[in-house]
């Protein structure tokens, strides 16, 4: 073939690929770009009128004033403590979940499905159930009081008493739901390592400790990372979550958080206007962006060298 044959047919493989991406291209385009775009030019509108559409006047007036709201304030502080606490303190279970699984020989299957229950329920529900676990009740001060009582405790209102209690509950609860998809993750990690390594290590006298470190983590480290730079994603977004235990009036509980206060200046009862929810919007968007590439820059120098 000559070398214009070979051009052409290079040519007409690369349209082909393109044309098998266009869908999925425009879908997008259309539903990420186009409204990031869009949100990113509504955070300078200063004064937008829903009814209207109009507005006075494009400026950073927007920013400054959600970065002084202490609803926005508060709702930074709540998901900042989320991320922090839930992101580190879920991978490490779920890894030392996950050895457990996969050094048992029988059931293991069985295991495996009775961890992945929770993935698979109702948020609200499980939010429900926690709830009824930690609220207190005229009729009763809830099992984990009960609990705390029968170790000489006074009881504590988790639901609506003190600031740390609610957000312990709302800790534990986003740990609860994200651990099971973690779990699934990293013992298909581990299942994938190569046996024979293990076997070498064996054959040198490597402790159980060490063949952990020196071959298990370097070798599923990313899925480690992967499970990490999602856990953020995942926490920085939280909503449903809170709304699950503490209700739709998040503001009144103290318990906010970042895309609760987009959603609340959009619908809820001081909501209708955009312009704030847009930069609020934006301000997460580079917050989650900038920690995103932080985890991909670690990750890429950490990683073990092929």
């Amino acid at each position: 073939m000559t070398k214009s044959g070979v051009r052409k047919e290079g040519i007409k493989g690369t349209l082909t690929g393109w044309l098998y991406l266009a869908p999925a291209l425009a879908f997008l385009i259309f539903f990420m770009v186009y409204p990031l775009i869009d949100v990113f030019i509504y955070s300078f509108e200063e004064g937008y009128n829903s009814a209207s559409q109009t507005y006075f006047g494009i400026g950073g007036y927007n920013y400054s004033y959600v970065l002084r709201d202490p609803y926005f304030l508060q709702a930074v502080k709540n998901t900042f403590i989320l991320v922090i606490f839930t992101v580190p303190v879920s991978t490490v279970l779920s890894l030392l979940i996950a050895l457990a699984l996969n050094s048992i020989e029988k059931l293991k299957k069985l295991f495996q499905t009775v961890y992945f229950l929770p993935y698979v329920t109702n948020t609200l529900a499980v939010g429900l159930v926690f709830m009824i676990l930690f609220r207190k009740t005229p009729y009763t001060d809830g099992l984990i009081n009960l609990l705390i009582k029968a170790f000489g405790m006074s009881p504590v209102d988790f639901i609506e008493g003190p600031y740390w209690a609610k957000m312990f509950v709302l800790c534990v609860y986003v740990i609860w739901i994200v651990m099971p998809f973690k779990i699934l993750i990293l013992t298909s990690a581990l299942a994938s390592v190569n046996p024979v390594y293990y076997k070498a290590a064996r054959i040198d006298g490597a402790s159980k400790p060490r063949m952990f470190f020196k071959i298990t983590l370097p070798m599923i480290s990313p899925m480690i990372f992967y499970l990490v730079i999602t856990g953020f994603i995942g926490a920085f977004k939280a909503y449903s979550d809170a709304v699950a235990i503490f209700g739709v009036d998040l503001n009144a509980a103290g318990m906010n958080t970042m895309v609760g206060y987009v959603y609340d200046m959009l619908y809820g009862d001081g909501g209708g206007y955009p312009s704030y929810a847009s930069a609020a919007a934006i301000i997460l968007f580079a917050i989650v962006l900038t920690i995103t590439v932080i985890n991909l820059i670690v990750s890429k120098r950490t990683a073990p060298k092929g």
